[in-house]
């Protein structure tokens, strides 16, 4: 058993099953399409896509984390709509413009952010949202710097895509500190793009949107 599987099966790991808000804000509408979740845990983005219709691939080298998923994609109903991988997401042959959605969360893969770029369709939507390096350090996710992002290194990682969404932020989690980013962004090329309508805010966080 791998140190993720024994996480998973002792709930050591988060087990919510809500998806972030800023991918079910972009993924608002009941589509067809068909989606990858990178390193999907325990399905959270990967039940929300099948139950806007995808067809999912969702992949996680963990065993224990997939039986999971399948679980809770079967009470909730769309256990015919996800396509469980068992593999590394690290070492995973992405096949070429197959999806229309590619979800990562809290899995840093950018050796491999091409090979997914690649992996989406034209027009294809594109959600991360990782662990960042912060000050004070934050005290949720990965132990050391090695595994979390520096400020705007997911941003210039995706600055070949469309940006539509992208956010640095910290909150207070169950009396620890979080520093997250998350972006969304769009495989698409040419200076004219269509735009979903969104509102501008004014926060003391970095934020593009």
């Amino acid at each position: 058993m791998t140190t993720w599987d024994e996480r998973f099966r002792t709930g050591a790991y988060p087990s919510e099953l809500d998806p972030s808000p800023v991918l079910r804000e972009y993924v608002d509408e009941p589509t067809t399409g068909r989606a990858l979740d990178v390193a999907c845990g325990t399905g959270r983005n990967a039940i929300f896509l099948a139950k806007q219709g995808c067809e999912v691939d969702a992949l996680d080298q963990s065993v224990e984390g997939l039986r999971i998923t399948r679980q809770n994609a079967a009470e909730r109903g769309v256990g015919d709509r996800i396509n469980l991988i068992q593999a590394d997401a690290t070492q995973f042959e992405y096949p070429e413009n197959r999806y229309d959605v590619v979800t990562i969360s809290f899995f840093r893969t950018l050796d491999r952010l091409s090979d997914l770029k690649d992996a989406l369709k034209p027009g294809g939507l594109l959600f991360y949202q990782h662990h960042l390096r912060s000050e004070p350090p934050a005290e949720v996710g990965p132990s050391t710097d090695r595994y979390r992002f520096r400020s705007n290194e997911l941003l210039r990682a995706c600055l070949d895509l469309t940006i539509l969404y992208y956010e640095e932020s910290s909150e207070q989690r169950e009396g620890k500190l979080s520093a997250t980013v998350e972006i969304v962004a769009r495989k698409s090329h040419g200076g004219t793009q269509s735009y979903p309508e969104t509102h501008w805010t004014t926060t003391d966080d970095q934020q593009i949107r």
